[in-house]
């Protein structure tokens, strides 16, 4: 089946089955070459991985003992459906994100389809670039702060007089370095071409362009904005550069509703707000340092935490996810 139109059952039903059925670690039958906060990484042959996307969730840089109902299967079909767009666009290293064409492919995970349905991904093996492509098209978050307090963003001056949520035009590319734990660093076009060369950082930021112009396009049709987000990129067997990992997904991108937009202030955002509340919760009340071990969750917040994932998904893609 096609990434964008997944066929299935209700969407309530398909809740219920993935709740029983939550993902905080995989173990399939092929070599485990890399583990990130959410992602496992298997080598299938020289030229493809699987991608196995799990309901680990962190948040503050903490990862949460407890899993996210469907959160897996969200982030993979979104990056799915995007990648379904962007063909013709930008070249991108999925080879397929349907559990039945995996299977098929890779024999031995016959056994585990109904712990890797809807959230694994085939993909093509690339030497990936040490930066993070972010763009932002409204001023937010980190971006916010930086600016707030000095008037820069990545130590690089902006105009003056902006206001928290405003819309930049043109959205500003602002490269990040890739942290193995917490937070990327922000650095300037100048330092990225010191790390990947002249040549390549104007393929990365032109990619980056393309694949945001696109995505805030379509994504403001259904109703949300996408006010900044972040790629990364690799080279491929034919020394192609190429889009990998995730594509615009709650995950990597700050969503919000066109009808609730309002510059000048904070926005709610259609990711892990329930779970950031509920944890700046706790450290207002003394409860919890910031560092793990992370307090447990409640039911309520790991269930608010999944609809807002879906909701997520519905809004973007204009459809239920039913697998």
């Amino acid at each position: 089946m096609r990434p964008d139109v997944l066929h299935g059952r209700p969407d309530s039903q398909v809740y219920e089955s993935f709740a029983m059925t939550t993902m905080l670690s995989s173990d399939l039958p092929l070599t485990k070459i890399g583990r990130g906060k959410v992602r496992d990484i298997y080598a299938v042959d020289d030229d493809r991985l699987l991608l196995v996307t799990t309901d680990r969730i962190s948040a503050f840089d903490v990862v949460m003992a407890e899993t996210i109902p469907m959160k897996g299967a969200v982030l993979t079909q979104v990056s799915a459906y995007w990648f379904g767009k962007l063909e013709g666009i930008v070249p991108h290293h999925m080879i397929s994100a349907d559990t039945d064409e995996i299977v098929a492919a890779l024999p031995a995970l016959k056994p585990h389809r109904a712990e890797i349905l809807g959230r694994a991904m085939l993909c093509k093996r690339t030497t990936v670039f040490p930066i993070e492509c972010v763009i932002r098209g409204y001023l937010s978050g980190s971006a916010w702060k930086e600016y707030a307090q000095s008037g820069t963003l990545a130590g690089e001056k902006l105009k003056t007089g902006l206001v928290e949520s405003e819309k930049l035009d043109p959205a500003i590319f602002s490269p990040a370095t890739k942290a193995e734990s917490g937070h990327d660093e922000n650095i300037t076009i100048a330092k990225m071409r010191e790390v990947v060369g002249d040549e390549v950082a104007y393929t990365l930021e032109s990619m980056t362009r393309a694949i945001y112009t696109l995505g805030e396009e379509l994504a403001r049709e259904q109703g949300i904005i996408i006010a900044d987000t972040k790629f990364e990129f690799g080279r491929d067997k034919n020394d192609r550069i190429i889009l990998i990992d995730e594509v615009m997904t709650p995950d990597s991108s700050r969503f919000w509703a066109v009808d609730a937009y309002k510059p000048g202030q904070s926005q709610a955002s259609f990711d892990k707000q329930p779970l950031r509340d509920y944890l700046d919760g706790e450290r207002r009340a003394g409860r919890w340092n910031g560092d793990a071990p992370p307090p447990p969750l409640p039911a309520s917040v790991v269930d608010a935490t999944s609809k807002r994932y879906l909701e997520a998904y519905r809004r973007v893609t204009g459809t239920e996810l039913k697998i």
